[in-house]
């Protein structure tokens, strides 16, 4: 998770946006080198926390990527995207294949050229990628000095030693424009994290305790009794239902799609899903599952994958282990049996970033819209809040405005931190999901039983235990679906069209919502390392993690009922209909909380049960649901109308 010290204001963005809005000739009293937008690391504000220590060696090594604005500028992309993603626009779905964005919108030769000359020229090493979106840079500290007119210096903040420059990088000023971004000189780590909740570390295998229903309020499998070997007690004075053991594909298609008419299953789209690495298991466990749970496994060729070739398992800058590889397969693995689930017809393409780094990531979309296979992605993760460098947040919304461009529609998990406060210690929402050019999936507790949906409120969650005989609070806020304004990015136009009163005039997070409660979670078959055996096994799972997947089936059933066509950036259609088709979720369950039983050890029964309860939107945060859109469901969630 990126760490929350690289706060910039709305103002600088907007200000940062402008700049870019076309590459800029110098006048004829223009000075002889122009900054670099955003190139100074954002930390150095933070002196208390930064010691700084002796000039990085000339002899030293530097590896950097310098990104390159948009031919025509990022404004012009930007008002591109926003007319064919938005309804009553004359250029509504007129969307581009790749090698018309790439005509229309790739970094020129000369540009490139010019770029490419000036680095070579201080003595740096260039790779220039296909599409003209950066250019690698390699080479000595003594060099990178020379180039971007830096010192770079050893530095220690916030526990980590790094090099970076003392001040902004700069670029000729004949370049001033040119140059959207640039990292690598700054060598603090910026990484990502999935969104998932499941009770064991993500690394460890974990296995549910059997008392559960099978539908929501269901009588349990077997009903153990508390430890003092009475009934468990009341709660504030009412029983409540034991949790389910998680839903499965029937149960969940039955909830959202129900009343889907012409046997729709997305036949004919592909979805596309995004995370770090690559499970060897995943093809063969969603498999697994599906027969299990009484759905269709993968015909052959519905599943593929696009792997880097090659992996990053430590951290360059100090040789550790980095990302938690394992924990990242049980992300993939929810995912692609989350979509399955929803879309059991659709065909899903994975593509595996090679690092959870920011960069890794950043490069998975460049192959999603370069192949322009895929009519949706999912992405189950993102970093701590909304404070993210203005230049990271550059790099990855070129790449939206590119999908949004030729029909691809980009999910993001709205994270699983609920309004941030509690671990930020501010109100914030996460990036990327908070970028106005993707659409924010938000978290729901969602009771399902074998009549569909019977309950649906925003997914907010306390902790009480069993303590002497009674039920105490341990936790006033556990978890819960992301939610707010940004404090970084400007309220988009869709939604101030639709009556949205942002308090900040930040953009407003979720979009939409879907089921993300681990306690009203998600059935999923994963194999699992146990004491160093490796063996398959279902389990509850939960987290924005689910919703985003969710949500991605539900879409590429609606592709599918729309003619198989994609829908570029769906914020616009669903601002402008005020959420029409979606459930609006106000606040409604049949109980206050469901109680959950967890194999103390998290493998069996051989440690004992722990007993605790989860409430349904009970805990305090900013967050609350409410008529029509709202922070914490945003619109609410998908239904056959909006489908059909």
């Amino acid at each position: 998770m990126r760490k929350p010290v690289l706060g910039v204001s709305i103002a600088v963005i907007a200000t940062v946006a402008a700049a870019l809005g076309g590459a800029g000739a110098a006048n004829a009293a223009a000075p002889t080198k122009s900054p670099i937008p955003n190139s100074s690391p954002g930390w150095l504000a933070h002196g208390a926390g930064v010691t700084k220590g002796a000039a990085a060696a000339t002899t030293g090594a530097v590896n950097a990527r310098v990104y390159l604005a948009p031919s025509g500028g990022l404004a012009a992309l930007q008002a591109y995207a926003t007319a064919v993603s938005t309804p009553g626009s004359a250029q509504y779905r007129h969307f581009l294949t790749p090698a018309q964005y790439h005509a229309k919108f790739d970094a020129t030769a000369s540009t490139v050229g010019a770029v490419t000359s000036w680095l070579k020229a201080a003595g740096l090493k260039t790779a220039v990628e296909a599409n003209h979106r950066y250019v690698d840079v390699t080479g000595g500290v003594g060099a990178a000095n020379k180039a971007f007119g830096v010192t770079l210096t050893k530095y220690t903040h916030d526990g980590i030693s790094v090099q970076a420059p003392s001040g902004p990088a700069y670029t000729p000023a004949s370049l001033a424009g040119s140059v959207i971004a640039i990292t690598g000189l700054d060598t603090t780590p910026s990484t990502v994290s999935p969104k998932t909740q499941k009770p064991a570390p993500p690394s460890a295998g974990y296995r549910n305790a059997p008392v559960c229903g099978l539908t929501y309020g269901a009588a349990t499998p077997q009903n153990l009794p508390a430890p003092d070997g009475t009934n468990l007690p009341k709660f504030m004075g009412n029983d409540l239902p034991y949790t389910p053991c998680g839903y499965t594909g029937p149960q969940l298609r039955n909830a959202y799609e129900s009343g889907v008419t012409g046997g729709l299953d997305g036949s004919g789209v592909t979805v596309a899903i995004t995370d770090a690495y690559a499970s060897p298991t995943v093809l063969a466990d969603a498999n697994a599952y599906a027969k299990q749970t009484g759905d269709p496994q993968f015909a052959n060729g519905q599943y593929s994958e696009s792997l880097p070739n090659a992996y990053v398992h430590v951290n360059a800058s100090n040789g550790k282990p980095q990302c938690d590889m394992a924990g990242w397969y049980g992300e993939e693995t929810l995912d692609v049996e989350a979509v399955h689930a929803m879309a059991p017809g659709a065909n899903i393409r994975y593509y595996a970033g090679k690092s959870c780094n920011d960069k890794d990531l950043l490069d998975t979309f460049a192959r999603i819209n370069d192949e322009n296979r895929a009519q949706i992605v999912t992405n189950s993760w993102g970093g701590a809040g909304d404070v993210v460098k203005p230049a990271l947040l550059l790099e990855y919304q070129t790449l939206f405005l590119q999908g949004a461009t030729q029909g691809i529609s980009y999910l993001f998990s709205s994270g699983d931190d609920g309004d941030e406060n509690a671990r930020l210690g501010s109100p914030q929402t996460d990036y990327p999901a908070s970028d106005p050019f993707v659409t924010a999936v938000g978290g729901t507790s969602t009771a399902i039983t074998a009549d569909g949906i019977i309950g649906e409120t925003g997914w907010q969650t306390s902790k009480y235990l069993l303590k002497d005989g009674a039920w105490t609070l341990n936790t006033s806020f556990l978890y819960g679906g992301g939610g707010g304004y940004s404090s970084n990015i400007p309220e988009p136009q869709y939604q101030k069209d639709a009556g949205i009163q942002s308090p900040n005039g930040g953009r407003a997070v979720p979009d939409v919502s879907m089921d993300a409660d681990p306690t009203t979670g998600m059935l999923i078959g994963q194999t699992q390392t146990f004491n160093g055996v490796a063996s398959y096994g279902t389990f509850r799972i939960g987290g924005t993690s689910l919703a985003s997947p969710l949500f991605a089936g539900v879409t590429a059933v609606k592709i599918q009922a729309g003619g198989g066509h994609g829908l570029g950036l769906l914020n616009p259609g669903i601002y402008s209909t005020k959420g029409a088709g979606f459930h609006d979720v106000t606040g409604d369950m049949p109980d206050a909380g469901a109680i959950r039983v967890d194999f103390t050890n998290g493998l069996d029964a051989s440690g004992g049960y722990t007993y605790s309860v989860r409430t349904f939107n009970g805990a305090e945060t900013t967050l609350k649901v409410g008529t029509g859109w709202d922070p914490s469901t945003g619109w609410g969630s998908a239904r056959a109308g909006w489908i059909q």
